[in-house]
C-alpha cells in the first residue's frame, strides 16, 4: 500500500521520463508513438514533472505533434499541451515558440477532445503578452460559433473563454463582425459527436 509518496524520486522520475521521450523518438511503430505520446501528456498533469518535461523539451515535442496527420497524435499532442500550460514555465516555452498558432489550427479539429484542448490551451495562455493573438478576431468568432455548439462541453467552455478571456468590446465587435452571417456552427467544421 502507498505511503502518500511518489513511486519515483525526482532522479528516478527524470530518467522514466527521458527513457519515454527516447523511445518515442526512436520507434518506427505508429502505435508505440501514440501509447507513449499519450503517456507523456499524462504525466504532464503532475507539477511534480514540469521541470523534467521543460528540460527534456517535452512542449516542444507536443508542438510538433499539431502537424502531424495523424489525429491521435494531434490530440495527444494537444492534450499534453494544455496540461503543461497550466504551468507558467512551459507557457513560456509555448508562447516563445509561436505556438499559439499551432494551437488556433487544432480549432477547427473534428474531433472534439482535440477542440476542447485547444480552447483549453488558448485560456491559459491568454496574458497580457498573448492576448492579441489568443483574442485575435477570429479565434472570437470561432468561440461565438462553438458557444451555439450542441455539445455542452464546447458550448461551456466557448462561453467561459468569451466571458473570461475577452473584454465585452471584443466579444461586441466579434459579433458584429458575425452580423449578416448565419450565426450558426455551421461556418466551420465542428467536431464530431
Amino acid at each position: 500500500m502507498s505511503s502518500g509518496k511518489s513511486r519515483f524520486s525526482g532522479s528516478d522520475r527524470f530518467e522514466y521520463l527521458q527513457a519515454l521521450v527516447t523511445e518515442f523518438q526512436d520507434t518506427d511503430s505508429a502505435d508505440a508513438k501514440e501509447q507513449v505520446l499519450a503517456n507523456l501528456a499524462n504525466f504532464s498533469y503532475d507539477p511534480r514533472n514540469m521541470e523534467d518535461l521543460r528540460r527534456l523539451q517535452v512542449t516542444e515535442l507536443f508542438l510538433d505533434m499539431l502537424t502531424e496527420e495523424s489525429e491521435n497524435l494531434v490530440e495527444f499532442g494537444i492534450g499534453g499541451l494544455c496540461n503543461l500550460s497550466a504551468d507558467r514555465g512551459c507557457r513560456d516555452q509555448i508562447l516563445e515558440s509561436s505556438g499559439i498558432s499551432l494551437v488556433t489550427g487544432c480549432l477547427s479539429s473534428r474531433r472534439e477532445e482535440t477542440v476542447l484542448s485547444a480552447v483549453a490551451t488558448l485560456m491559459n495562455l491568454t496574458t497580457a503578452a498573448s492576448r492579441e493573438h489568443t483574442t485575435s478576431p477570429a479565434v472570437l468568432q470561432c468561440m461565438l460559433r462553438f458557444s451555439l455548439s450542441q455539445s455542452a462541453r464546447l458550448r461551456n467552455l466557448a462561453c467561459v473563454f468569451l466571458q473570461d478571456c475577452c473584454t465585452p468590446a471584443q466579444v461586441e465587435r466579434a459579433e458584429r463582425e458575425l452580423q449578416g452571417h448565419t450565426q450558426t456552427p455551421l461556418g466551420i467544421p465542428l467536431p464530431e459527436n
